[in-house]
């Protein structure tokens, strides 16, 4: 197995995703079977796609990375690097540009919601974005690459390029690249406000307490926990006793996923419970899984040259797997390649 998968490099993390998704990549690594490989990389090339500020992407990208290694992820086991250290992505982009067809991006219903009304407005990069995605898997001969519901269509996208490459350019005895299967991660957990159960946990929110950081400290954690929105009424006995109390809802689930037990066994524990006794077992919670996280990750946040070397040796490492894909499209092409 060969997993790829890439992040967004955003700043200021929060429990969102953590939860949301850097857990499952680091569960992913944990559960790799000898002589299997995960690649992750941060898509800083993909952030370009959309109005960015390029000081903010820069330091963002180190942070994630910081996050990243903090949260599990071991540049030693992993590959762990940045795309715009690796140019094949950027190459294969453009040669897989030829196989592409407007037809297949125009249908892309992430394309359309981002575009919106005004789609003369868009950058080319965000239309073509799903053809740069579809490179930074082929170029690795990924055998899985992990999908949400929101992913799905890119990825067949990807499977679509292949095999029209393959047919129109390779025998069948010796494709170019590997058609990936999607790989469905376990449920991520959906993450609310601690202010307002109905919005997702976002970096965006002007309020601090909305939101529990990865940099957050253990006094700093209890204190967003115990001040967090609820309603008067105890915890019920089973799950569907929340319908309608977002809220409680989401303290529930998240003492759930940070304690991998399931909502009903949670509130087996503490249904008839009020909320002044569950918030401080929650806080508990988050903080033994959190504390040792959030000190890694301030330390590494500002070790420059540390965050410069993890993703340089990953860079290296990525450019070596790759090369010979690379190397083999642009024959496939009958185009000439020069080595540096």
């Amino acid at each position: 197995m060969r997993v790829v998968s890439g992040i967004q490099p955003t700043g200021n993390l929060h429990l969102g995703n953590y939860l949301g998704a850097i857990r499952n990549w680091v569960k992913m690594q944990d559960e790799m079977e000898e002589g299997s490989q995960c690649l992750f990389f941060l898509a800083d090339l993909h952030a370009i796609s959309m109005p960015h500020d390029p000081a903010e992407l820069a330091s963002n990208t180190l942070e994630m990375t910081a996050a990243l290694v903090a949260c599990g992820i071991d540049p030693m086991r992993s590959v762990l690097f940045n795309q715009a250290q690796v140019h094949a992505h950027s190459e294969l982009q453009w040669l897989l540009g030829g196989t592409a067809r407007m037809g297949w991006l125009n249908r892309m219903t992430q394309w359309k919601d981002k575009a919106g009304k005004n789609r003369e407005g868009q950058s080319v990069a965000l239309f073509t974005y799903p053809v740069l995605q579809a490179a930074d898997v082929l170029l690795y001969q990924a055998t899985h690459v992990p999908v949400g519901e929101d992913q799905k269509q890119h990825l067949e996208l990807a499977r679509d390029i292949a095999q029209k490459f393959n047919n129109d350019f390779a025998s069948e005895e010796a494709p170019v690249f590997t058609l990936p299967e999607p790989y469905i991660p376990p449920e991520a957990a959906r993450i609310m406000s601690l202010r307002d159960g109905s919005s997702k946990m976002s970096k965006s929110d002007p309020s601090e307490m909305s939101r529990i950081n990865l940099a957050d400290d253990a006094d700093t954690i209890m204190k967003k926990v115990k001040k967090a929105k609820t309603d008067p009424e105890p915890l019920p006995s089973e799950a569907a006793g929340l319908e309608g109390r977002a809220e409680a809802l989401n303290l529930v689930s998240i003492y759930a996923a940070m304690s991998g037990q399931s909502v009903d066994s949670v509130l087996a524990t503490y249904g008839g419970e009020g909320f002044g006794k569950f918030k401080p077992a929650l806080g508990e919670v988050l903080v033994e899984s959190l504390a040792p996280i959030s000190e890694r990750f301030n330390a590494l946040k500002s070790d420059r040259e540390e965050l410069d070397a993890i993703l340089a040796r990953g860079a290296a490492q990525a450019r070596e797997i790759a090369t010979p894909t690379l190397d083999s499209a642009y024959q496939a092409l009958g185009l000439v390649r020069a080595h540096h």
